[in-house]
Order: structure tokens, then C-alpha cells, then sequence
């Protein structure tokens, strides 16, 4: 075994008090797994914008305690050096459903009082929305949850809120990562939750905090609507997370009365058990509350991720009949489907003053372009809810206060209550939609159509394309720059924003600045309406390429018509833009 290595598990050992770690480790020592453990030593789990996630095991590229006291313990002195009072106001700490989470949220704790802070945390499981709610109502300085969000079962997080109530963006990252360094370097402070409690240092967030959460979302201007809410008929899930408690309770508030749960998913399962994984969006993990919806006849098969963030939704189809089998009966709305209704419904209810929208370079155009259409405005981000909230914060006045923000995978709030991505909310805003329509017998498919007679019909997708690179040989970002098309697939090229400049070039040569912060990305914009985004990496032979089209509808063309020809233009675009991509 390499010296270095060695150094790094002796020092590691010196630190760790848990003794399963310790014995992890030692385990491989004596097992002479030298590839696992300099797997695991070498170095540490990054600290990022989104804050830490990984598997759970011994080491420090491991989710562990050791770990998470040695972030928390960097979390607190980049507070202290940074903000005033940080100490006195405290952090909020919540955790969801996984194994582990409790006992991380716990250590947390721990660290962060014993380096003086007053910590809130909550007192059982919490979706992630709640914590984020919880920093604002609290005034706290920051906030802490522990969850690895939709992730596999044997993945963990630990996720820093800022005292705005968003998502840290930088510098706060990199400063915060750089006192995590500094920490791993030496023992971890830690006084016991007994005598922080004894001592007022911390407090435990009981059920009247769950309860305000619950009155802001009742309260919210935006979720006011007089719609008939007991003609909405939804089968729900939370997918083995913390979801069911919060979603059951807020849908019986605003009156639903058809609401059929999936028992077998709705208590916390760290193993999830019946999911290959515990992510709305991948293949067979709606199969359940499909098949429950499809059992009562229901509307909707309704979908929180695990720690509740996230909001996925299928529709029953027009002509679905019991004997066909769910997945026939019910489909699944796009994130980008379930944004524009969204964005389109709190739209048409929303004040003069309140009418101000994001949503990120990769999500569909149609939110601008409807948004456009109602003088609203629409301000369009990197990827990345921590983008979308704080841009929105940014934007927002009292003429015209934020009402929306989404992105494609599965991520949406609404009002400004909560800024970060809120399942909960979601699900009784579209909820509140789904019974207008239905109070003047339309449905969620007729709204859809609606809109897309209006603007064209916008088809999204997503490709990753792993190319052979040859050994100093240009980046894919740099022969992508160098070849400056002026058509791409055909389609003559309108402009192209190379994020990582700054630049939007058109095709007549003029220049554009572009207020966005700076980013390996490029977005082609062709004739007809058509949109091609790609996003190069930096380190291999590989790209991320998001397009899109627009079909516009011909006289009398139904929508099944014109879906099909738009899969068809979508098929020529994707395969022709790949073949010109540089092989190299």
C-alpha cells in the first residue's frame, strides 16, 4: 500500500469516534483492499453548490459522521467570518427518511452548537421544502437538511441553505468548502443534544412548526382558488419518503376528497423497497400509483420524491377503459408539461403586481413565450434551482413580485414562501387547476391542446453523446467554437450564446451581452423556431446536447397529428446534429 495512503487512514483513524467506521476501515486494512481503499482516500467528497452527496461508508469520499461533523464544523466558522449575528440566529436542521439521516442531522447539531450557535431542529422526518421554509420564518442564518433526495438507497446529502432561504450559490461554495479542509485537519468539537437542550441551544421544532408550514401553504395568495376541489379524484405516492403526512393533510385543507394513497409506499423506507430507484422520472417508479389511480378511476397518479421536493404527475387518457392495463390508461406529464400548465395557470389568476417568472436555459421556451403574451416576465437561468431562486429574488420589485419558478426535472415553486423546489405546493396548485377545468367539464389534455394551438407545439429532449476522443487532441467545446456553423440539421442558424463568454453572436453579425454568470454552454437558435443546447465536458470526449422543436398546427389538425409529426422532425433533428458533431 502506498505511503501516502497509509498517512491518510492512520490520520483519518485518529479522528473518527465512531467505532463501526473505525472498524469499516480497519476491516479493508486487514483484507489488503487496496483498491477500495484508495478509492476512498483519495481525497474528499467535494463540496458544491448543492453541498455534499455520496455513498455511505467509511472514509472521507464517503458519507459518514466523521464527514458531516467536519462539514459542519466548516459550515460553522465560514458562517461566523461571514455573517453578522450568525450565531444568535441560528441554523435549522431537518432530515428526511434515509438511515442514516437522523444520526448525521444529529452530529450536525451537535458540531454547531458546541461552536456556539443557537440550532433549530426538527423533531422527526421533514421534506426538504420545510427546511427551506424554516430559515426565512425562523430568521435563521442558514439551514442544514439531510437527504440524498431521489438518489439510490445507499446514497446520503447534506444540503446549506443561506440565510435568503436559497440554495447557496459562490462564492459561498468554495468559501465554505475551504473551511472544511481546514477542519478535517484536527478533532471536531461536539457538545451532547442533552445539554444543548439544557443549556437553550437547541431547540426542537415540534409539530406547531409542521403546522406553520401548513397555514403558509393554505395562506399563500397564489393557492387561493374557488374552484370545485371534490370533483378531483388522485391517487398519491411518496415513493418510501416524507412526503405522505404533509401532501394527505394539505389536499383534505383545500378539499379533496378522492384522494386514494399507495400504502405500501407511503411510510419512510430508507431501502425502498419497491422502486429501483426512488426517482419519479425513471422507468417503473410511478408503476404503483398508476395502477392505484387506474383501480379507482382516478384524474391524476400524483408523485412527491422522497424528501418531497420534486412533484411528478400522470394523466388518465381520454377513452381509457378499465380493462387496459395502468401504464395504457394513465400518462406521464414532462416536467416541462406540468411547468407551462403551472406557469399558465397562476398566470391567469395572478395580480397586476405579481407576474414575474423563471425558468432555466434547458427548460422549454413556451413559459417565455406565454409569458410574453400575458406582459408578464419570464427570466431564464443556468440549470439549477439555486439559479432559479436567487435570480428570482434578484428580479423581483414591489411592481412585480415573483409568482413561478420551474425546471425540467420535475422541479417547480410557486409564490415565495418557500425558494427552493417544493413538491407540496406543486401538488395542490396543480391540483387547484385540475378542478377548474374540471368545474367547466374540460381536462387537463383540453388545456394543453389549448395552449399548444396557440404557440405551436414544443417537443423536448434530452441526449448525452459520449464521443472517441484522441489524447491532446482540442476539447469537444473548443472544435464546437471553431467550427461556427451557419446552419445547423438544415435550419439556417438565428444566433448563438456561448455562456462561457458572455456573447450572444446573431447570424447578421451583431453582438449581444448575456446576464448570465459565465458557463461551459452553448445554445444554437435555428429557423423555425427550433433550439439546440449543448453542453460540453471539460475533461472528456463527451457532450450533453438538449433540443427542441416547435410544429406549428395546420387547419383542422388534431393533436395526435401534429405530436406525430413533431416526433418525426424531432428524430431527423437529433440524428443530423449528431453526425456533424467533431468525433474527436
Amino acid at each position: 500500500m502506498q505511503t501516502q495512503i497509509q498517512a491518510r487512514i492512520k490520520h483519518w483513524l485518529s479522528l473518527d469516534s465512531d467505532a463501526k467506521s473505525r472498524d469499516e476501515i480497519q476491516a479493508l486494512v486487514d483484507q489488503g483492499a487496496q483498491e477500495e481503499l484508495a478509492a476512498r482516500f483519495a481525497g474528499r467528497l467535494t463540496f458544491g453548490t448543492a453541498g455534499i452527496r455520496g455513498v455511505v461508508g467509511a472514509g472521507p469520499m464517503r458519507m459518514n459522521r466523521l464527514v458531516v461533523q467536519q462539514t459542519s464544523k466548516g459550515v460553522a466558522e465560514y458562517l461566523k467570518a461571514q455573517v453578522e449575528n450568525a450565531v444568535s440566529r441560528g441554523v435549522v436542521i431537518g432530515y428526511d427518511g434515509r438511515h442514516d439521516s437522523k444520526q448525521f442531522a444529529e452530529d450536525a447539531a451537535s458540531v454547531l452548537t458546541a461552536a456556539g450557535f443557537k440550532v433549530f431542529l426538527t423533531s422527526k422526518v421533514a421534506p426538504t421544502p420545510l427546511v427551506a421554509f424554516g430559515v426565512l420564518h425562523l430568521g435563521a442564518a442558514a439551514g442544514i437538511v439531510v437527504t440524498a433526495s431521489h438518489n439510490p438507497p445507499q446514497y446520503n446529502g447534506y444540503k446549506v441553505y443561506w440565510g435568503n432561504g436559497a440554495q447557496i450559490i459562490p462564492p459561498h461554495d468554495t468559501g465554505i468548502a475551504a473551511r472544511i479542509e481546514l477542519a478535517a485537519n484536527s478533532p471536531v468539537d461536539m457538545l451532547p443534544l442533552e445539554t444543548a437542550l439544557e443549556t437553550g441551544k437547541l431547540v426542537m421544532l415540534e409539530e406547531d412548526y409542521y403546522q406553520a408550514y401548513r397555514q403558509g401553504v393554505l395562506n399563500a395568495e397564489v393557492l387561493q382558488s374557488p374552484a370545485r376541489p371534490e370533483l378531483v379524484s388522485l391517487a398519491y405516492t411518496a415513493m418510501h419518503g416524507v412526503g405522505a403526512e404533509m401532501a394527505e393533510t394539505l389536499l383534505k385543507d383545500i378539499g379533496v376528497t378522492q384522494v386514494y394513497s399507495v400504502a405500501a409506499q407511503r411510510e419512510p423506507d430508507g431501502d425502498f423497497p419497491t422502486v429501483n430507484f426512488p426517482n419519479p422520472e425513471e422507468a417503473g417508479a410511478m408503476d404503483l400509483v398508476m395502477a392505484e389511480a387506474h383501480w379507482h378511476g382516478a384524474m391524476l397518479a400524483c408523485a412527491n420524491d422522497p424528501d418531497a421536493d420534486r412533484f411528478a404527475v400522470a394523466v388518465r387518457k381520454p377513452g381509457a377503459r378499465p380493462e387496459m392495463p395502468s401504464t395504457e390508461a394513465y400518462q406521464m406529464l414532462t416536467g416541462d408539461q406540468v411547468g407551462v400548465l403551472l406557469g399558465h395557470y397562476l398566470l391567469s389568476h395572478a395580480s397586476d403586481d405579481q407576474r414575474l417568472l423563471c425558468c432555466t436555459i434547458v427548460s422549454s421556451s413556451l413559459l417565455t413565450r406565454i409569458s410574453e403574451a400575458c406582459g408578464a416576465q419570464c427570466e431564464t437561468t443556468l440549470t439549477g434551482f439555486k439559479w432559479l431562486t436567487n435570480v428570482g429574488m434578484s428580479k423581483q420589485t414591489q411592481e412585480n413580485r415573483f409568482l413561478f419558478a420551474y425546471e425540467e426535472a420535475l422541479g417547480y415553486t410557486v409564490g415565495s414562501m418557500v425558494w427552493d423546489k417544493d413538491g407540496l405546493s406543486a401538488l395542490v396548485a396543480f391540483v387547484q387547476l385540475t378542478a377548474e377545468l374540471a368545474a367547466k367539464g374540460e381536462t387537463l389534455w383540453d388545456r394543453l391542446e389549448s395552449i399548444y394551438r396557440q404557440y405551436g407545439y414544443y417537443l423536448n429532449r434530452q441526449v448525452s453523446i459520449a464521443l472517441s476522443g484522441e489524447p491532446g487532441a482540442p476539447t469537444i467545446g473548443e472544435q464546437l467554437r471553431a467550427l461556427n456553423p451557419s446552419e445547423i440539421a438544415g435550419r439556417a442558424l438565428v444566433s448563438v450564446d456561448d455562456i462561457s463568454l458572455g456573447v450572444r453572436r446573431f447570424a447578421d453579425g451583431r453582438e449581444e451581452t448575456i446576464d448570465l454568470p459565465r458557463s461551459d454552454v452553448l445554445i444554437y437558435r435555428l429557423e423555425g423556431n427550433a433550439r439546440v443546447i449543448v453542453r460540453p465536458s471539460g475533461t472528456e470526449p463527451k457532450v450533453k446536447c438538449y433540443y427542441e422543436v416547435v410544429e406549428p398546427f395546420g387547419e383542422d389538425e388534431g393533436m395526435d397529428a401534429v405530436q406525430r409529426r413533431a416526433e418525426a422532425t424531432m428524430e431527423d433533428f437529433v440524428s443530423r446534429h449528431q453526425a456533424g458533431l467533431p468525433k474527436a
